[in-house]
């Protein structure tokens, strides 16, 4: 029953709380962080062009989040942006399918079992895919075996196989405390401050940094790309992926985060978790 309740924690905490979120304002708008002020789309993607690494976050099964995201991955585009895309959802085994797909090489109907095989919920994800394919923006898997996550989370980071150890960075739990009362607040019940906490925390910076790394590998092999990252607001916050990124390199990111009702909101979020936070996405698009 423990292994159960905590594989089941570990989910809800990696999937970053799936729901459809209420609707924020009559009216989307964009809130800059550092100074509180309400910008405008094109000042927002006028920035990201200064950058060569983007965090947007979502509710994975959010149509709303996905629309802005392919929003700004268009408007980028659209302004002569080199721009690949960068995936929580594909492990990275899983590239030379999306290489293929985004070549053009692989019908939707086959393309769909690989999809599949890595997620779920392609009816909200699918107009992503088919403009990267469309315009042939490369797309990038960004993660590991859910069984090597799991595991960590189980057992702590020292209890993987030296082969499969040895292929990744050590991590450890050395986090600040904000984020350690975030887990505390998704483990709930299954440990505040043992070796459960301690595990669950390996697990989430395994898989961050793991992501963190491949993301600065492709960046050095890719020099003239910008990188849009498509991943949950757990891991696309500043202090998931983008935290282990600041650990591993100097590359200068932005965040954009969606407004959730509760749980991410102007009264919650501040510039230490995002740089942008996208409220009303559920009534109208950017503008």
């Amino acid at each position: 029953m423990k292994r159960i309740a905590l594989r089941s924690a570990l989910m809800a905490f990696f999937v970053c709380t799936i729901g459809l979120a209420a609707p924020i304002s009559p009216e989307a708008h964009t809130l800059k962080m550092d100074d509180r002020s309400v910008v405008s789309f094109d000042e927002v993607v006028e920035d990201l062009r200064t950058v060569r690494l983007i965090f947007i976050g979502e509710l994975h099964d959010n149509e709303a989040h996905h629309r802005a995201q392919l929003q700004i991955i268009e408007a980028l585009r659209n302004a002569g942006v080199p721009v690949a895309v960068a995936l929580e959802m594909f492990r990275s085994g899983s590239q030379p399918e999306l290489d293929r797909w985004t070549e053009g090489e692989m019908s939707e109907r086959d393309f769909l079992e690989v999809f599949n095989a890595n997620w779920s919920m392609w009816p909200v994800y699918r107009e992503i895919f088919l403009h990267a394919r469309h315009h042939n923006i490369p797309m990038v898997g960004l993660n590991i075996p859910r069984s090597i996550t799991q595991q960590v989370a189980e057992g702590g980071f020292a209890s993987l196989p030296p082969e499969q150890a040895g292929s990744l960075l050590p991590v450890r739990c050395d986090v600040d405390e904000k984020y350690q009362d975030f887990i505390r607040l998704t483990l709930g019940g299954h440990g505040h401050n043992g070796a459960n906490f301690y595990n669950f925390c390996e697990a989430q910076l395994l898989w961050d940094g793991v992501m963190a790394h491949t993301l600065l590998e492709y960046l050095k092999t890719h020099p003239g790309m910008t990188v849009v990252v498509l991943a949950g607001s757990g891991h696309s916050w500043k202090h998931g992926i983008p935290e282990q990124v600041r650990r591993q390199s100097d590359l200068d990111f932005r965040v954009l985060l969606p407004a959730v009702r509760g749980r991410i909101d102007p009264d919650m979020v501040g510039k230490e978790e995002a740089d942008y936070l996208m409220l009303g996405l559920e009534e109208a698009p950017l503008h």
